[in-house]
């Protein structure tokens, strides 16, 4: 039977290879990959019984545990398409995605039982339920859902399934911060190559060409890496897939939030040698801890810290650097629908310095988005929307109207505009600013949120910020700085305004303070803006 470039091909392959590694661990939860697979098998037959078949929908209704991951290669395994369902979701969000979804089974936690039950009713294809076990006491009989290690006994370990395809869909929904969730549908083959670096992050020879190259990219000593964003989020799910498929091992937080604390723990515990966060929304509770708690861990296994999804300010970068001087930084561009647009280089190169650089190519490019003009590729020095093009999704499921305000053709050929405004230098590279929803337009000024944000952040009695638009009489919006500060701290706004101005033009600092007790946002780290400027807007806040 012909191999793919599909996941589960791709996962039993390096499982063969590397049966007796670690490959799974989640607080007391461990699994080598020989004990995943056998796992995920004995699910993927369960669901089969079930009557899950080729294209069905099934939803992971979970928090981060090992069920998550052997629940995604089971569906993988018998060409369904696993569902990532937010677990902090209200009756709203959950009744849109259970209708949109389509889902014809759902693995959850017991805890969720009356949730599910609340919305079922807009699932009418929703039959079959397997739920893990926890201490809520919530009744999962309301629902008529299995105990999860019940379904599973008896079922066989054998592989045995048909011939896959790179096709098959990987069906991921984005966060719905700026709105309802998406469910971006990325065929395997694109998503190996756009997010997952093709088999190529810990290689030298780069990409495979074949899926049977996948075992040999394996290298002799596994790197251990944790992704400390939930599970139900990309940015995790996708790190786990590329930890997995390098025959790496996986550490998962196995905490519902982040304590920075708790997490030096499990990375010394652990010997952890790679951190993928979200943004300064995790790097600052855990440079405070080591502030904290000085000498307390052995660290030096980490060498790596890479950041994707949210602001990475240069302070807190400088910070990793000092305290792992050997540390590799990587600050990466990309999203739920574009997968991995490359890395910040470093070099700030646009006079209005913007997030960071990365390099235009055949498949990355800037394409204009002009209300009832034409889209074309941008000339050197103008700006437009950051596209990639080549191994993209296929659209969102289920909304063809959005599919096609994001998945537009130029020249012959279908770019995805990823929302983020950028500008195209002279020299080839590409200054990315930040989503062009949220940029505020003050007195005709562009202003991208982000780029603030980080020079507020470097005030030292600044935790966290956001930074949003209200409305100005004069200008018609105004910058307003959504700030939450330090223990036993206090902020002015002339602070706050000086610090900005040491790092951003006059134009771009703060008009308006508002000091919260915390930052809206999800629980992955990505900011909740509609949020901070409904807290704005609401002046309960308000510091002068």
């Amino acid at each position: 039977m012909a191999k793919h470039f599909n996941i589960a091909d791709l996962f039993e392959m390096v499982a063969d290879k590397v049966p007796s590694r670690s490959a799974l661990v989640c607080g007391e939860q461990r699994a080598t990959f020989a004990e995943l697979e056998q796992r995920a098998n004995r699910l993927a037959h369960y669901l089969k019984d079930q009557g899950v078949k080729d294209g069905d929908h099934v939803g992971l209704y979970l928090y981060n545990c090992n069920e998550y991951l052997e629940g995604m290669l089971a569906c993988f395994k018998i060409r369904a398409v696993p569902i990532n369902v937010n677990y902090r979701y209200v009756e709203e969000e959950l009744l849109y995605i259970f209708d949109n979804a389509d889902m014809v089974a759902c693995i959850h936690h017991q805890e969720f039982s009356p949730h599910i039950a609340d919305v079922k009713a807009s699932a009418p294809d929703l039959k079959t339920f397997v739920h893990v076990t926890d201490d809520s006491g919530a009744d999962p009989a309301t629902i008529g859902s299995v105990e999860y290690e019940s379904a599973m006994a008896g079922q066989s370990e054998g592989r045995d399934f048909g011939e896959r395809a790179d096709d098959d869909l990987f069906l991921l929904y984005t966060g719905g911060t700026t709105g309802m969730p998406k469910g971006v549908m990325w065929p395997h083959k694109n998503l190996f190559y756009a997010a997952l670096g093709g088999g190529g992050w810990f290689h030298p020879d780069g990409p495979i060409t074949e899926p049977e190259q996948i075992a040999g990219r394996i290298g002799d000593f596994p790197i251990v890496g944790m992704a400390l964003a939930p599970l139900m989020h990309g940015a995790c799910w996708w790190y786990a897939i590329i930890q997995l498929l390098g025959g790496n091992c996986v550490v998962l937080n196995p905490s519902r939030s982040l304590n920075g604390a708790q997490v030096w723990d499990i990375v010394e515990r652990e010997k952890v040698n790679s951190l993928s966060i979200v943004g300064d929304a995790m790097a600052i509770p855990l440079l405070d801890a080591l502030r904290e708690h000085p000498d307390r861990w052995d660290l030096s296994s980490v060498f790596s810290v890479g950041s994707g999804g949210a602001v990475f300010s240069a302070s807190s970068q400088q910070e990793f650097k000092e305290r792992f001087p050997n540390v590799i930084i990587m600050n990466s561009f990309g999203s739920s629908e574009s997968g991995n647009m490359g890395f910040d280089s470093g070099q700030k190169k646009s006079e209005a310095k913007g997030l960071g650089n990365v390099e235009q190519s055949d498949f990355m490019d800037v394409i204009t988005d002009e209300e009832g003009q034409p889209h074309r590729h941008v000339k050197p020095g103008e700006t437009g929307i950051f596209a990639r093009s080549g191994y993209i999704p296929v659209g969102y499921y289920n909304d063809p109207v959005k599919t096609a305000k994001t998945f537009v053709e130029v020249e012959g050929k279908v770019w995805l505009l990823t929302g983020d405004e950028s500008r195209l230098e002279e020299d080839g590279s590409i200054t990315v600013y930040g989503r062009g929803s949220n940029c505020i337009n003050s007195g005709g000024e562009k202003i991208f949120p982000e780029e603030v944000e980080e020079a507020i952040k470097a005030h030292p009695d600044v935790f966290d910020c956001l930074v949003v638009d209200t409305p100005d009489e004069r200008f018609g919006s105004k910058v307003t700085a959504v700030v939450a500060i330090r223990e036993n701290c206090t902020v002015s706004l002339d602070a706050i305004q000086q610090e900005a101005r040491k790092h951003v033009a006059g134009y771009k600092v703060p008009r308006e303070l508002h000091v919260v007790p915390e930052i809206p946002r999800a629980p992955s780290g990505k900011p909740a803006y509609p949020k901070a400027k409904e807290i704005a807007l609401g002046g309960d806040y308000l510091v002068g």
